[in-house]
């Protein structure tokens, strides 16, 4: 038995929190609802809590290990573990098992979730990997009843799970490829799982009904595939003002072929070239006309500070050439029958008006609501648009806030309320709670449209947000350190190929100092998402926006297509990523 309370670690230059030191537990040990006493986790969004209090690996898999890595400097507690126990193999425990250990009693509730730290602690970047593709994971216990437990108790298994699925073969549906749909639904069966994993599996089920093969849903969202790789040139036929600081560029095919349909909500990437002796920037704008138009529309708000806004209010005109990436995201209109909530602010507004345009489109059978905040009605785009598809739904409520509203704004017409478009203006709408959340605006806009969603009663399931510009960072018992624009990374620059990152506005060499992409991107301090950094968990996976890459070592199931997993990835040429 072994406990061990979070410490700080150095890293790489950082401080990790962490508590997989675990040491040996003398006498007996109370077993409680959350962990044995003494014994604690440093990051408790990928580790504890009810479903994970007690952790369990097995002598016959250290012996394993210490064979296949030729090592001989193991001790119990290494892999992170409370109880090390002789028997229970991964591949015949069962989620939902439940077995009698002194006083308490157990329930088998998911494989463990691999993490960089168990890789720290041994000494080996590989290890979570590993765990995963040798199907050696080991599990995580619930506490039904509380009490004391201390080593060389007998362990009695009173209650066989149902499904009889093992966690080698529950930890190889959602992690290696395949997902068998048959077993994914089995897998769903189970009681006993716990609610994160359901959440995986579920979105594999969804992944399989709805016939989308490419990518790990259970992981990671994915955009549907792009329509075309890399970047195309796109003919502007059009620039249309739909407010004092908003202007539309519709993009065509300078053939005049049809453009691909766009999902309702998705954005493209664009290259643009103010400077021909400068890197180009690359900016990403949403798609705010109808989905299935033949054609594009992207709606670009003048940044008082913005380069890229700048020079396409001020120098782009009709008849240009534009190179453009294929749409993608993930905010996309999910279909169904449940009222939708389209809520946004400023030019947030389009990717929820393409989804309001799929909505006019698809006939009058769901409840939408469109709750717009703006400053005034010289600052409202597309007001007249979004009334004339609001009319078009029987079932459609509009309520805009205007936070400034001009001399000539009537209240009724324009807008419905004065002040901004808050939590307390929510409140009072007797919004439906079953509805799906579409929320695009400013950051602390969407922070609180969403808090006050959850307290009317809206799960983090029915509530989506689409961020402009970088996506917040992910990086799990890392020390907080304030935050610093995207920059060159130090020292010498590189001489390989360029790599782009698209939301931070900045352009890079790659040098072979960096490991990956992802180191490339800390060095640059650009805001990234990962957690075991050599290809199983999926956090990383990233829009590829053109370009190719290589893997070393290649993740355990592979990326979307159009997305790269930038913790194990090197680029083999130029590349841009949505990062």
């Amino acid at each position: 038995m072994n406990v061990g309370l979070p410490r700080d670690v150095s890293w790489q230059g950082r401080t990790v929190r962490t508590a997989v030191w675990k040491r040996p537990a003398d006498g007996p040990r109370l077993a409680r609802r959350l962990n044995l006493v003494g014994d604690g986790q440093g990051d408790l969004a990928g580790h504890g809590g009810e479903q994970r209090a007690v952790f369990v690996y097995q002598i016959e898999a250290y012996q394993y290990w210490q064979q296949q890595l030729g090592r001989n400097d193991f001790e119990y507690g290494q892999f992170g573990e409370n109880l090390t126990v002789r028997g229970l193999a991964d591949d015949e425990v069962c989620i939902g098992d439940r077995y009698q250990i002194g006083e308490a009693l157990f329930e088998v509730t998911q494989p463990r979730v691999t993490c960089f730290r168990v890789g720290i602690r041994m000494d080996d970047p590989r290890i979570p990997a590993l765990l995963v593709s040798h199907h050696r994971p080991g599990f995580y216990f619930r506490v039904l009843r509380e009490g004391a437990v201390q080593a060389g108790d007998e362990i009695v298994r009173v209650a066989r799970g149902p499904q009889a699925m093992t966690v080698a073969e529950i930890d190889a549906l959602l992690y290696l490829p395949g997902h068998p749909a048959e077993q994914v639904r089995r897998a769903l069966t189970i009681p006993a799982l716990s609610p994160g994993w359901q959440a995986s599996f579920r979105e594999l089920a969804a992944q399989a009904d709805n016939g989308k093969g490419t990518g790990n849903a259970g992981l990671a969202a994915a955009s549907p595939p792009p329509a075309w790789p890399g970047f195309r040139s796109l003919t502007v036929t059009a620039i249309e003002r739909e407010s004092e600081s908003v202007i539309s560029l519709r993009l065509a095919d300078p053939a005049g072929a049809p453009l691909p349909a766009a999902a309702p909500g998705q954005f493209v990437s664009v290259r643009l070239r103010p400077h021909p002796d400068q890197p180009p920037l690359l900016r990403s704008y949403s798609l705010s006309g109808a989905p299935d138009a033949g054609s594009y529309r992207v709606s670009v708000k003048r940044e008082e500070h913005g380069t890229a806004s700048h020079y396409v209010h001020d120098r782009v005109r009709a008849g240009d050439r534009l190179e453009v990436a294929a749409p993608r995201g993930t905010f996309i209109l999910r279909p169904g029958t449940a009222p939708v909530l389209l809520i946004s602010a400023g030019v947030g507004a389009t990717p929820v008006l393409s989804m309001l345009h799929a909505l006019a489109d698809a006939g009058p059978g769901r409840e939408v609501w469109w709750l717009h905040g703006a400053r005034n009605r010289a600052e409202e785009p597309f007001a007249a648009e979004a009334r004339s598809l609001l009319d078009r739904l029987p079932r459609a409520h509009r309520h805009v806030c205007y936070s400034q509203p001009g001399p000539g704004d009537v209240v009724g017409r324009d807008y419905q309320s004065a002040g901004r478009l808050s939590a307390d203006v929510l409140a009072r709408l007797a919004l439906p709670r079953d509805a799906e959340a579409y929320i695009c605006g400013p950051n602390g806009f969407m922070a609180d449209a969403t808090a006050a969603l959850g307290k009317l009663g809206l799960g983090g399931g029915q509530i989506r947000t689409e961020i402009f510009g970088a996506r917040p960072a992910l990086t799990p018992g890392i020390a907080a350190a304030a935050a610093v624009p995207p920059h060159q990374p130090a020292g010498t620059p590189g001489s390989g190929p360029e790599v782009a990152f698209a939301r931070s506005g900045l352009t890079v060499r790659w040098d072979q100092r960096y490991a990956s992409l992802l180191e490339l991107a800390e060095a640059c301090d650009v805001p990234v998402r990962w957690s075991c950094r050599t290809g199983v968990c999926h956090n990383c996976e990233s829009g590829l926006l053109s370009g190719e890459v290589g893997y070393s070592p290649d993740p355990v199931d592979d990326p979307a297509d159009g997305d790269v997993l930038i913790c194990c990835a090197q680029p083999t040429g130029d590349v841009a990523l949505d990062l």
